[in-house]
C-alpha cells in the first residue's frame, strides 16, 4: 500500500496539516490555518514544495479552514482524490477508557470520539469535523485515529486516581487520562536517540508548551505522571486555561457571579490562562505586552513560570533522578526566556542552562544545558504528524492483508 498520509492535526483554535511518506518523513506539503473563530480573523499559510499560498480574512469555524486548506492543496498541484493517498491520521484528544492504540475509523468510532467531546469540548468536536470533512473528500481512504491519551494509559493506579467517591469515579469515568501523548512519546524517543541511549536507561521530564501545555514524567520510556487529567483544563497555565484551579471556585463562581454550566465551562476553556489574565493567549504579544511595561502580563507570565517550576519540583522528587529534561512545541521550542526561567537557581541539583546556547536558535535537536552538566537539558522539536502519519500507515499496513478489508 501507498505510504503516502494525509494527517489532520485539529487543535482548539488551529489545523495543522501535512501531507508526507510516513517511510521517508519526505513532506510534500503543510499547513497551518490559525486564529479559527477569533474576531480578527484568521490567516492560513499553506507550502508546497517551492509554492507559498496565503489566505487572510474569516475562519469562522474549522470545516471552513479544512475546505480552504484542500482548495489550497488543488491550486498547487496536489489533488488529494489522485493523488494516491493510502492512509488519513488524525489526532484525536480524548480516547477515554475506550481508545488507547490508533484505531480505524468506523461509523461507530466516530460516534464515540463525539460522545467523549464531553470531556474534552474544545477538541473532540474539532477533532470530529476533520473526520467529516476529509471523509467527505476522500471517499474510501482509510482512515486513522490517534489518541493523545494513548501514552498516559500506562500510568500507575496512584498516578491516575482521584480522591472522589470510587462508586461515581468508575460509573462516570473519572480519572487522569494525559494528554499530548504522541508529542510526549515522540520528544522522548528522540531525545533518547540523539543522546545515543536506550529509552530503557532514562529518566526523563517533559514540557510540551504550547497554547495547550503539559508535562510528563517518563521513566524507562514509560510514562508515569503528566499533569492534564481528566480534561485538558488541568495541570500547567496554558494560553486559554487555567490549569490547576481549586475545585470550590466553579460552584462558587455559579453562586456568587450567576453562571450557569455552560458559561463556566467557557470561561474555563476560553477565557482564563494567560488570556484571563492579560488579555491575549499568543506568548509573542504576551512578550510585547511585557516589554511595553504591562503589569499585568507581567504577573501571567510570573504565574505561568510558578507552575512549570512547581511541576518541574514535583516531577524531580517522583523519578528521584533525572537525566534529561525536554522543551518542546511553539513556546517551549521558542522562548529562552521560558526555558531560563523555568529552571533558574537549580545548579546545586545539577541542571543548568547555558545562556549562549539556549539563545542560539538552530534547526533539529540541541543541547542547552553545559557539556558536563549532570542533567542534560534538550530542545526537541516535536513532530506529532511523522509520529501520527507512522501509526496510521503501520496500522493500515497491517490490516490490508486481512480478508475483506476495505470491501
Amino acid at each position: 500500500m501507498s505510504d503516502l498520509v494525509l494527517v489532520l492535526n485539529s487543535g482548539s483554535s488551529s489545523i495543522k496539516y501535512q501531507l508526507l511518506h510516513a517511510v521517508s518523513a519526505q513532506v510534500l506539503a503543510s499547513g497551518l490555518v490559525e486564529k479559527i473563530g477569533e474576531s480578527h480573523g484568521g490567516r492560513i499559510v499553506h507550502e508546497a514544495g517551492p509554492a507559498k499560498l496565503e489566505y487572510d480574512g474569516a475562519i469562522p469555524n474549522h470545516r471552513a479552514g479544512l475546505l480552504r486548506a484542500f482548495e489550497m492543496f488543488r491550486e498547487t498541484g496536489l489533488d488529494l482524490t489522485t493523488i494516491g493517498i493510502g492512509a488519513v491520521g488524525h489526532r484525536v484528544v480524548h480516547g477515554g477508557e475506550v481508545f488507547w492504540e490508533p484505531t480505524l475509523i468506523t461509523d461507530d468510532v466516530l460516534h464515540a470520539i463525539d460522545e467523549l467531546s464531553v470531556l474534552a469540548p474544545l477538541h473532540n468536536p474539532a477533532n470530529v469535523v476533520g473526520i467529516e470533512s476529509t471523509r467527505e473528500l476522500l471517499p474510501g481512504i482509510p482512515e486513522v485515529a490517534v489518541f493523545d491519551t494513548a501514552f498516559f494509559h500506562t500510568m500507575p493506579d496512584a498516578a491516575k486516581t482521584y480522591a472522589i467517591d470510587a462508586k461515581l469515579a468508575a460509573a462516570h469515568g473519572i480519572r487522569k487520562y494525559g494528554f499530548h501523548g504522541t508529542s510526549h512519546q515522540y520528544v522522548s524517543e528522540k531525545a533518547a536517540e540523539y543522546l545515543g541511549k536506550p529509552t530503557e536507561e532514562l529518566n526523563q521530564i517533559v514540557f510540551h508548551l504550547g497554547n495547550g501545555a503539559s508535562a510528563s514524567s517518563i521513566r524507562g520510556g514509560v510514562a508515569i505522571d503528566t499533569t492534564m487529567g481528566m480534561t485538558p483544563l488541568e495541570g500547567l497555565v496554558m494560553g486559554t486555561r487555567p490549569g490547576d484551579l481549586d475545585p470550590g471556585v466553579t460552584p462558587y463562581l455559579m453562586r456568587a457571579a450567576d453562571l450557569d454550566v455552560s458559561q463556566v465551562e467557557q470561561l474555563l476553556n476560553r477565557s482564563s490562562g494567560l488570556k484571563g489574565m492579560s488579555g491575549v493567549n499568543d506568548f509573542r504579544e504576551l512578550q510585547q505586552l511585557i516589554d511595553g511595561g504591562d503589569t499585568q502580563a507581567k504577573l501571567a507570565y510570573d504565574v505561568y513560570i510558578h507552575r512549570l517550576r512547581r511541576y518541574l519540583g514535583a516531577y524531580l522528587v517522583q523519578l528521584g533522578t533525572v537525566d534529561n529534561i525536554i522543551f518542546t512545541a511553539g513556546v517551549g521550542e521558542n522562548s529562552p526566556a521560558v526555558r531560563a526561567d523555568a529552571l533558574a537557581g537549580l545548579q546545586a541539583l545539577g541542571i543548568d542552562i547555558d545562556p549562549t546556547r539556549n539563545a542560539t536558535r538552530v534547526p533539529g535537536i540541541r543541547r542547552i544545558s553545559p557539556e558536563f552538566a549532570p542533567v542534560t537539558v534538550l530542545v526537541v522539536p516535536t513532530n506529532e504528524e511523522l509520529a501520527i502519519a507512522r501509526a496510521a500507515h503501520e496500522l493500515v499496513g497491517g490490516l490490508s492483508s486481512e480478508p475483506g478489508f476495505g470491501a
